[in-house]
């Protein structure tokens, strides 16, 4: 079983399709996805968001909400349940931001690019 933490607004503005008028709906969209997606690979899928939280129901995958509000908070989120987590080496952190990549990888997790985990929920 693979472990993903995916930096879901990256992943919804990786690609250029309207998302910005309906952005919760670009995400419900997305956590749904995620859903099906570790429903079909058995995988543990959990996406993390910026912004207010509001009920999205993505069963199995877990949705969070950044803990504090502002720039990079998901990030912020992301890096530290990499950095906390027992086994670092078991995560694949799905985002194209630079500087989360960094810090990730720092700290074990592999990294797979959001444009690219896209066209994989998109064969599903």
């Amino acid at each position: 079983m693979t472990r993903w933490l995916v930096d879901g607004m990256n992943v919804v503005g990786s690609r250029p399709d309207g998302w910005w008028r309906d952005r919760a709906g670009a995400m419900k969209a997305l956590a749904q996805r995620l859903g099906r997606f570790a429903e079909a690979t058995g995988d543990e899928v959990t996406v993390v968001f910026d912004g207010r939280p509001f009920d999205i129901d993505a069963t199995p995958a877990h949705v969070r909400f950044a803990t504090r509000g502002g720039p990079n908070a998901a990030d912020d989120d992301i890096a530290g349940m990499v950095a906390e987590h027992d086994d670092p080496g078991s995560l694949h952190v799905v985002t194209s931001d630079r500087d989360l990549i960094d810090r990730v990888t720092a700290a074990g997790a592999e990294v797979v690019p959001a444009g690219g985990f896209r066209r994989r929920l998109d064969e599903l």
